[in-house]
């Protein structure tokens, strides 16, 4: 399992930040912890401080204090390289969705990783790029349009309508009359956040069309979500009406519904990206659970990766490691081969990415020592 394919990830900042905005970025709140409580003390800021420290030069659980002064020493840059290397990923497939000036382009993204970079179009984002630039009659053309041209070089879409309206959704495409009715509305609403459900929909067929595999976002995220509406169960009608591939991606604390969905529908997958990092010593156990109905042929890491370099390494070492740990156990009791023990790990790892996601090529090395840094001496776990 040393080649791991991060199917589902994020841009990362390109700038310094301090500490109160460091924690705010390692947790799905969008708003400061009360007085007394940080949100740190945490599984993910353990897992921190024990993975991420010994990248910037620091012993495993130094101080979050410490590890936040090394970090700003350091830089920006040279922090970032140094944790994106470590994390040892051969191909980052990033949803462009979620743009800002502050963050990292995908050319420098790919040159401090050292992984190749590989699109993920985020269906309602390029809908919201075309408020303003057309009427509601010529919506629906105007947008499968632009998705093709923006989805040319994409290996997948991704929808956020668990998000905008919830899962419950009605499955079937909706009528050329209730689009260009729900585009009006929107439209003269100034266009803006993409929240109808006539559009959500849409859209999603419109990924749907395209023949990509479909990324849906499912479980838990930050406090805009509607949680119960985000249980992937509840997309089931949708799913019995598509047969292009569908990743359910992230899942938690519904994915054992999510495992039934794949073992029940062919085109339906996994993905255990973000649970994992906010886990942390917990993350073994609850992937293991992610392995109890999906076929291992259906199940995908990703890190999920968002703004700051340490959710890759955190994320990709509490796999390796949860995967590892639970592949022992099975070849301890005997109920799994060396030889499948490792089959498993490669498919996982990267092998179901590599087929469902018809990556191409053979991935860059990922054994490149980080980035020269300014100040001090940066090791590697």
């Amino acid at each position: 399992m040393e080649v791991l394919i991060d199917g589902h990830c994020h841009r990362v900042l390109a700038s310094d930040l301090d500490g109160p905005a460091f924690e705010l970025a390692c947790t799905e709140a969008d708003l400061p912890a009360p007085p007394g409580v940080s949100y740190l003390d945490s599984q993910l800021g353990l897992a921190v401080r024990r993975w991420c420290a010994p990248v910037l030069g620091l012993t495993a659980h130094t101080p979050i204090e410490d590890y936040l002064a090394r970090r700003a020493e350091l830089g920006w840059s040279a922090a970032t390289g140094a944790l994106l290397r470590a994390a040892g990923l051969a191909e980052l497939l990033v949803d462009t969705g979620l743009a800002g000036s502050d963050l990292l382009d995908d050319a420098t993204l790919g040159t401090l990783s050292g992984a190749r970079i590989r699109e993920v179009v985020r269906l309602e984002h390029v809908a919201e790029g075309l408020a303003g630039q057309v009427a509601a009659g010529g919506f629906a053309d105007a947008y499968d349009e632009a998705l093709r041209k923006r989805a040319r070089a994409a290996v997948a879409v991704k929808s956020v309508i668990a998000y905008r309206h919830g899962l419950a959704f009605a499955p079937e495409r909706p009528a050329p009359a209730d689009v260009r009715r729900a585009a009006g509305d929107w439209l003269r609403g100034g266009g803006g956040r993409l929240t109808d459900p006539v559009l959500l929909r849409h859209v999603l067929w419109a990924g749907v069309d395209l023949g990509l595999p479909l990324q849906l976002h499912t479980g838990f995220g930050d406090r805009d979500l509607a949680l119960r509406a985000a249980d992937p169960v509840l997309a089931q009608p949708f799913l019995a009406a598509v047969t292009t591939p569908v990743v359910l991606l992230h899942c938690y604390p519904y994915h054992r519904g999510a495992g039934w969905l794949a073992q029940v529908y062919p085109h339906v997958y996994v993905d255990v990206g973000l649970t994992l990092n906010h886990l942390g010593a917990r993350s073994g156990a609850v992937l293991a659970e992610y392995f109890e109905l999906a076929p291992f042929g259906k199940l995908l890491f990703s890190t999920d990766a968002y703004l700051l370099p340490e959710l890759y390494l955190v994320g990709a070492t509490l796999f390796r490691r949860g995967l590892r740990h639970l592949l022992d156990e099975w070849r301890a009791d005997d109920a799994v081969s060396a030889a499948d023990a490792e089959r498993i790990a490669e498919l996982v790892g990267a092998g179901n990415a590599r087929r469902l996601y018809t990556t191409e090529g053979p991935p860059p090395p990922v054994d490149h020592p980080p980035p020269p840094v300014d100040h001090g001496h940066i090791g590697v776990s």
